[in-house]
């Protein structure tokens, strides 16, 4: 049976809080009743030691997890997916992933995921959690993803993250014309009433977005959206939350707005888009290795780029 075995240090600044909630912190792959659980049988110990869920931490100690991978996260079949590799070195692997794309196994995608083309492009993958995967994006959403391929740059990435020293910039289109950019800082977390969608909620965790203005058109708009927090939908949440939910985003508040008197293909165009509108376009990051700052861009995608002429052609 294949082993789960990551170490990180707990940051000083979380003394004096509980020992599994640090760990949601820190295991970012697993959810606090998973290393819970891990925590009670012994299997993530602080410094060598079983502790209870509730110990309160120092600082400075070792969280050092060794589990046995459940079944259904043993990602072992390497298929042959087509891949857009935007960059990759011994460290890291830089992925244009297209919409339509799961990102990894899960219940009703045992296969076909971006993570089954990653081990067959990189079978030493299999050594690392997650084959690398140290962020995600919605099956829907196109764009840049940055796949660690080495347990260093693992260990640094998800810690950049962890402190928000990736910069990730996505463009949108939504519905509406925003006047001005603003900065989103509403509290995201899952919706009482759906549980497959997230909400924004006072008991929610920290989440800021900055949204400015590229473009507008008569009834939509195109924005550039920086993320300084890395919620699940985090983006489709905010812009719903302040009235401009993403075109195409039926999960959200998407309206099937269209411009009044506007012709038969701005119509079926903006009806017929089959995704949320949304492409993460920039990366921006230390390497791990030279820890030097690196940046990459991936172009909208045909169908976003296609949407919004028609949206501008409509304007004019």
């Amino acid at each position: 049976m294949s082993l789960i075995e990551q170490k990180f240090q707990i940051p000083l600044q979380q003394g004096g809080q509980r020992v599994d909630k640090v760990a949601a912190t820190l295991f970012v792959d697993f959810s606090r009743a998973e290393l819970t659980g891990w925590i009670q049988q012994g299997m993530l110990t602080l410094d060598g030691a079983i502790v209870k869920p509730k110990h309160k931490v120092l600082g400075g100690e070792w969280l050092h997890l060794q589990a046995p991978q459940d079944v259904g996260e043993m990602w072992e079949q390497a298929e042959q997916i087509a891949l857009d590799v935007v960059y990759e070195d011994d460290d890291v692997l830089l992925i244009n992933k297209p919409a339509g794309l799961v990102v990894h196994p899960g219940a009703g995608n045992r296969s076909g995921t971006l993570v089954n083309g990653l081990l067959n492009y990189r079978p030493a993958l299999h050594t690392l959690p997650r084959a690398g995967i140290v962020h995600r994006l919605d099956k829907d959403t196109s764009g840049l993803m940055v796949v660690a391929t080495s347990q260093r740059a693992l260990r640094t990435l998800v810690e950049s993250i962890q402190q928000r020293q990736v910069q990730r910039s996505y463009v949108a289109l939504c519905e509406g014309v925003m006047i001005a950019g603003q900065d989103v800082d509403r509290p995201i977390g899952r919706d009482p009433k759906h549980r497959t969608r997230q909400a924004v909620r006072d008991d929610g965790k920290p989440a800021l977005s900055h949204i400015r203005v590229r473009e507008r058109y008569r009834a939509h708009s195109m924005v550039d959206v920086q993320l300084a927090t890395g919620r699940t939908h985090q983006i489709r949440v905010h812009m719903q939350s302040i009235g401009f939910p993403l075109i195409g985003d039926s999960q959200y508040g998407w309206r099937r707005i269209v411009p009044r008197g506007a012709d038969g293909v701005t119509v079926a165009t903006v009806h017929g888009f089959p995704r949320q509108a949304l492409h993460a376009a920039k990366l921006r990051f230390q390497h791990p290795r030279s820890a030097e700052t690196v940046s990459f861009s991936a172009a909208l995608p045909d169908d976003i780029v296609r949407l919004a002429r028609v949206l501008a052609d409509d304007a004019d």
